[in-house]
């Protein structure tokens, strides 16, 4: 096996000295070195006809493609890398923190204690923490039949929090200033992909590259050992790789809006209605944010509401509105109250969310899809994050699901630079994918499930999601892997019930 290893490297290494030499005359388009994103490497990597080379490509600057150019570079073998990130969003060349003052935007994600772990180290979380951000060591979801609620608590599983709440464009901002923190050599390019070709070739030298060619909409032109594809639900890296994949859409859209209270809150709350669930997430001071599933008409209807008819019906939604509160001292919890052990939250009523006195941003609506690729790999390229799998955002999965593959994929790669493989090489890939797939479908289908088991209102489904509740609520073992999964500390659901 060494010797195979061996002989790898001697022909990677002559292959590479031949494009070296290619690409060292001339001078091409010039990307754009935003704030630390230096262009140190430009002359080494610009060639006579115009080409740029690259050891990774990420095509995507969001949150998922920004914390793998992290995580590559915090890794003592991976932080050579040469890395461009492709992206013409105008945030990534923005400086400093974001201003507390302003009002949070309406795009947040909630941040799993395994996804804070992973920022914190790569070194991102410590400028999260300098912005607005909000934990929560408390989530109550209950629907509105009224015949059952479940309340978590971080002590349940011995933790401080269960998750926070970030504004996406903090996110980004934190990823952005980890990358100036480090002073990690990336090439910024602040344009699209146009094409790919898996299939290059370098004619002039008479060496034959398999490298990924790209071509940008601004005319720039580069090669790569690896592709990522990190942009987002409609990937261009998806598309023009060939990978296929498997959608439908739901019949709900989501309105999401920042919203303002009379006093904090510290609690995520859940509430399962007729037409799809509403939360009101904790995103600091006295704002919520609102992410309410609904049906097209209704996102509609409600987008153009007034202010105040909007308010009410928020309130409407999360108290009294379609059912009663569930009762918390009825014969079936008394039964199951012998279950509930150490579980502090066992023991805890049924809250009131707070009322909502404004709302505090635009409302936006969006549609929601499910998506999930056939294959995350191919030779050269490879998907994370929304371009692999798109889920139902009722546990705010999404961004988390993300995460661990760029994890992931950065153990990997330093992995086979460790031993001297190819980072573009298909079995090296497919190892990322063998860990990341059956974990984010596993996930995607369990979110399915419950966006299908609220979708109808009958007397036994209702039961059963009694049931259900009642058991989340009072069996310990039950509650405590509910937590874990959904945490993010265990990859699949149920395998421990200790």
């Amino acid at each position: 096996m060494y010797r195979v290893i061996g002989g790898k490297l001697h022909e990677n290494a002559h292959r590479l000295q031949g494009l070296r030499r290619l690409f060292c005359n001339g001078a091409g388009p010039k990307p754009v070195a935003a704030n630390s994103f230096d262009n140190d490497r430009k002359r080494e990597n610009q060639s006579a006809n115009n080409v740029q080379e690259y050891d990774v490509a990420i095509v995507g600057g969001g949150m998922v493609g920004m914390a793998l150019a992290c995580s590559l570079a915090r890794s003592p073998l991976t932080k050579n890398l040469r890395v461009a990130i492709i992206d013409d969003n105008p945030a990534l060349t923005s400086e400093g923190l974001i201003n507390k003052d302003e009002a949070p935007d309406p795009r947040v994600s909630t941040i799993t204690p395994a996804s804070i772990s992973f920022l914190k180290d790569i070194g991102a979380w410590k400028f999260v923490e300098q912005q607005r951000h909000a934990y929560f060591d408390s989530m109550q979801v209950w629907d509105y039949t009224g015949l059952g609620y479940t309340r978590y608590n971080a002590r349940d599983v011995r933790k401080e929090v269960l998750g926070c709440v970030v504004e996406n464009k903090v996110l980004v901002r934190s990823l952005s200033l980890c990358i100036q923190d480090n002073g990690i050599s990336r090439t910024l390019h602040p344009s699209r992909l146009a094409s790919i070709d898996l299939q290059s070739s370098v004619s002039s030298t008479n060496l034959e590259s398999d490298l990924a060619q790209l071509k940008l909409t601004d005319g720039s032109n580069l090669v790569a050992k690896l592709v990522v594809g990190a942009d987002g639900g409609r990937s261009r890296v998806r598309e023009l790789g060939g990978f296929r994949s498997t959608s439908h859409k739901y019949p709900q859209n989501a309105i999401i809006c920042t919203v303002k209270h009379p006093m904090p809150n510290h609690c995520a709350w859940q509430r399962f209605l007729p037409d799809g669930p509403i939360a009101l997430l904790p995103v600091g001071d006295n704002y919520s944010n609102i992410v309410w599933t609904m049906s097209p008409k209704e996102a509609v209807d409600r987008k153009s509401m007034t202010e105040d008819d909007f308010v009410k019906v928020v309130n409407h939604a999360l108290d009294y509105g379609y059912g009663p509160h569930p009762r918390s001292n009825s014969s079936i919890d008394k039964l199951l109250s012998s279950f509930t052990a150490d579980v502090v939250s066992s023991n805890e009523s049924f809250g009131i969310p707070p009322k909502v006195i404004n709302l505090a941003s635009d409302r936006m609506v969006f549609p929601l899809s499910l998506v999930h690729t056939d294959a995350y790999a191919r030779k050269r390229v490879v998907l994370i994050g929304d371009a692999a799998h798109t889920v139902h955002p009722l546990a705010g999965q999404g961004v988390n699901l993300g995460f661990g593959d760029a994890s992931a994929l950065s153990k990997v790669l330093s992995q086979g630079t460790a031993v001297g493989i190819d980072i573009g090489q298909l079995s090296l890939l497919q190892k990322y994918e063998s860990e990341r797939k059956p974990a984010n479908f596993m996930m995607a289908t369990i979110l399915d499930s419950i966006q299908k088991g609220y979708s109808f209102d009958l007397g036994p489904l209702n039961v059963l999601r009694a049931a259900a509740f009642h058991g989340a609520q009072y069996i310990s073992p039950l509650k405590k892997n509910i937590i874990l999964y959904a945490s993010g500390e265990q990859k699949f659901p149920f395998i421990s019930w200790n």
